[in-house]
């Protein structure tokens, strides 16, 4: 194979004045060889304000180490992180712009590959939209989930307990007390949430589409695995710079279809399925809602973690992790996806056994026999929407029921504890105004809390629609990322209280009976438009203006696509 010209020469090569400076500026004790060595950026998402990430300054350093054995030189560059936790309105309004401002520094600077360090929700989706765009080889180290900690004897599932523990005090049955107390119990190391939320989702469905060494994604945080693994990649990304391996190279249709299953398979998140959208649209990949229920609606969720099943990300790594599950089905997966490490990913799981078949279940005993995300359509949603049926209530995958409505999220918090609400457990919540465009951002609101009246009668599931998004950690008979939005002219913002909804699941519709023609007829109401977002600069003006739409990724509209790795103009 021919030697690469190495990317970043074009700064340091030669005894011209402009290369003297970019030397004798990075020069800072580094010997002269350091130079003519692979340059391996290390984006690292770590920050105090990003909870889920702090430790990833830890496996940075072991990157480091990996990369100079490999006789790379590593850099670190800080790039944006967001804490889903933490950020007003809702980290998603800034993952499109996490993405570009790491395309542009990974472009911008001198180097030649990238190892992407990620944990929290938007951290690897946008860390991967920005490879896609730039096009130069990378590879990604997830942060890990934390371990599990305990309350009252039990596991606590991070975030979905947060919902169930907090409807319970709502409903009379734990004290505020009780619930203060089990906080410190919540979050028990270093690492992202333990359940099969966005975050882990996001690492197991990156290692399954190939950006990932194959069996590093699930390890915990605070395992030292962890570092040995972020060694290890830091050697390899030295070699995937001598082999010009690119995503353009090794994603492909086949390897998104890889991550469909596995998403299923896992029963992941439902935020997946706007990150995939969005990388997708980076490569040019030709990938679409429908494709989710085409490839992943018959696959069985074989992993029995919280929100769908009992066991924590620790128990599916003593398990056998990802790839003993992939072993389960992997006559779905493409044989021709490859990997980071240039083999196909089937090739990895020849030796993946389960060592705990209660936490990953054989492909013959699955926890949901059909439990991929199911993208619905009809009158509410012509454009898309889906539902999670693995965290749904099989009762309410068929349902008919009377529309209760709130214009904003604000309206939904003043009046969902009324007791003269007109509801019951038949009806149907509808919350509008949530989407990328109205909120700004599409934030995780969309597992609406059930009214108290009904959780006192025991009630504890509904069907609620929503055009906004919920945490991967939620649960419920929740219908969301319905598309068009209300704000983009959906006609979720023309239902009102007291229309019939209908939810059918295995037909995959959703839709309101209201006449075609008085739909037409209707408009928004004056609360509904007053809610939209209407910010006046910055980058929610830019992100209001050019935002796409759910069932393509959200997505700027000016982003989809990519610039590749060329070198631009000499700056001096």
């Amino acid at each position: 194979m021919a030697a690469v010209t190495l990317r970043s020469a074009q700064w340091y090569s030669g005894d011209v004045r402009n290369a003297y400076i970019h030397r004798a500026w990075m020069r800072r004790g580094v010997p002269d060889d350091a130079f003519g060595r692979p340059q391996i950026a290390i984006a690292n998402t770590a920050s105090d304000l990003v909870p889920c990430n702090r430790h990833l300054s830890e496996v940075a350093a072991a990157v480091r180490d990996g990369v100079h054995a490999a006789g790379g030189t590593p850099l670190e560059l800080p790039v944006l992180g967001l804490g889903e936790t933490q950020v007003r309105p809702t980290a998603m309004l800034w993952r499109n712009l996490a993405a570009m401002q790491m395309e542009e520094m990974f472009r911008a600077n001198p180097v030649d590959g990238l190892v992407l360090l990620g944990g929290c929700d938007k951290t690897i989706p946008s860390l991967l939209m920005a490879a896609a765009s730039v096009d130069l080889p990378a590879v990604v180290v997830p942060g890990g989930p934390m371990l599990t900690g305990t309350f009252r004897g039990v596991p606590l599932g991070c975030g979905t307990d947060v919902f169930r523990l907090s409807e319970e005090v709502r409903a009379g049955t734990l004290s505020a007390e009780e619930f203060t107390r089990s906080e410190s119990a919540m979050i028990r190391s270093r690492g992202h949430c333990n359940t099969m939320g966005t975050a882990s989702t996001m690492a197991l469905v990156a290692e399954a589409l190939g950006t990932v060494v194959p069996g590093v994604a699930g390890t915990p945080a605070a395992d030292s695995r962890l570092l040995e693994a972020a060694h290890g990649t830091g050697r390899l990304v030295v070699e995937m710079v001598a082999a010009d391996r690119r995503p353009s190279t090794f994603l492909t249709e086949g390897s998104f279809a890889n991550a469909i299953v596995a998403l299923a398979a896992i029963g992941g998140s439902t935020n997946a399925v706007v990150h995939l959208l969005a990388i997708a649209g980076r490569l040019g990949i030709d990938l679409t809602l429908d494709d989710f229920d085409r490839i992943g609606s018959g696959v069985p969720v074989l992993v029995d973690l919280l929100p769908a099943g009992r066991f924590l990300m620790e128990d599916l790594h003593r398990a056998g992790g990802l790839l003993a599950v992939l072993a389960q089905v992997r006559d779905l997966l493409d044989p021709t996806a490859i990997t980071v490490t240039g083999r196909p990913l089937v090739d990895t799981l020849d030796d993946a056994p389960i060592w705990d078949p209660q936490v990953i279940r054989p492909r013959g005993e699955p926890l949901v026999e059909h439990g991929g995300i199911a993208v619905l359509r009809g009158n509410l949603a012509p454009s898309g929407a889906v539902v999670k049926p693995a965290a749904a209530s099989p009762h309410l995958m068929r349902h008919r029921g009377r529309a209760v409505v709130f214009d904003s999220i604000e309206d939904l918090h003043a009046r969902l504890d009324d007791p003269d609400l007109d509801v019951d457990a038949d009806s149907v919540l509808v919350l509008r105004g949530c989407g990328p465009k109205g909120y700004p951002g599409m934030p995780e609101v969309s597992n609406m809390p059930l009214p108290r009246k009904l959780l006192e009668q025991g009630v504890r599931d509904m069907v609620r629609v929503c055009d906004g998004r919920m945490s991967g950690t939620a649960y419920g008979t929740v219908v969301l990322h319905v598309a068009p939005e209300a704000a983009a002219g959906g006609p979720l913002a023309l239902v009102r209280t007291g229309d019939v909804v209908t939810l059918d699941v295995a037909a995959r519709r959703i839709d309101v009976e209201v006449p075609d023609d008085e739909l037409a007829r209707r408009r928004p109401s004056e609360a509904t438009v007053a809610a939209f977002a209407d910010p006046r600069r910055g980058w929610e003006r830019l992100y209001v203006d050019h935002v796409l739409q759910a069932d393509t990724g959200a997505d700027l509209d000016f982003l989809v696509g990519s610039s590749g790795s060329a070198v631009s103009r000499e700056s001096h």
